[in-house]
């Protein structure tokens, strides 16, 4: 009889640590990004300019069901800045502005997650430019469809506020950036 118990009770625990382990594995998986754009707008003389970067990298393990222990990590490489011309890129990489020797990546990594309404989020994250880190709320929509999920969110970032750029009457000190990230779950 004593036996039968060790062995009930042995195959209990390792139930219970499978079961842990299943909803730890499906609750915090790491997730592929499968597609990613980065994008933004700023005016120029009047006139939006927009350009792209790549090089997206993320660590998201994002549940819905429990933002507290959601999180969200992205990077983008600041050298890829694209705006469809190279001297302006070329100005753009340089040290007046996002200074892509010094500083490689721009990164945010989240804080906190409100829910707002269906599939509308608000998270607080800390945005990261040339060593200049910013605390900036970002409205952001994720669906779900099969086993993949899209995250969509656009935020206004002020140039100054990372130090990129001088401060001047020709460029806009506000630039609009619009993140899209598809992630296989």
């Amino acid at each position: 009889m004593f036996e039968s118990n060790v062995f009930y009770i042995m195959i209990k625990r390792i139930y219970t640590i499978a079961v842990l382990a299943f909803l730890a594995v499906n609750t915090f998986a790491q997730t592929k990004v499968t597609k990613s754009a980065v994008t933004f707008k700023i005016k120029n003389l009047g006139f939006n300019v927009g350009g792209t970067f790549t090089g997206f990298n993320a660590d998201i393990k994002f549940t819905p069901a429990n933002l507290a222990t959601s999180t969200i990590e992205a990077s983008v490489a600041a050298n890829t800045v694209n705006t469809d011309s190279e001297g302006r890129d070329n100005h753009l990489k340089s040290d007046d502005y996002f200074d892509v020797a010094k500083y490689p990546k721009i990164t945010v990594k989240s804080v906190s997650f409100k829910h707002k309404s269906g599939n509308n989020y608000t998270g607080s994250f800390n945005v990261t430019i040339k060593d200049k880190t910013k605390l900036i709320e970002i409205p952001f929509t994720y669906v779900e469809s099969g086993s993949t999920a899209t995250f969509k969110g656009d935020f206004q970032v002020l140039r100054t506020d990372f130090g990129i750029g001088s401060k001047n009457i020709i460029l806009s000190n506000e630039a609009n950036v619009s993140i899209e990230a598809e992630i296989s779950k």
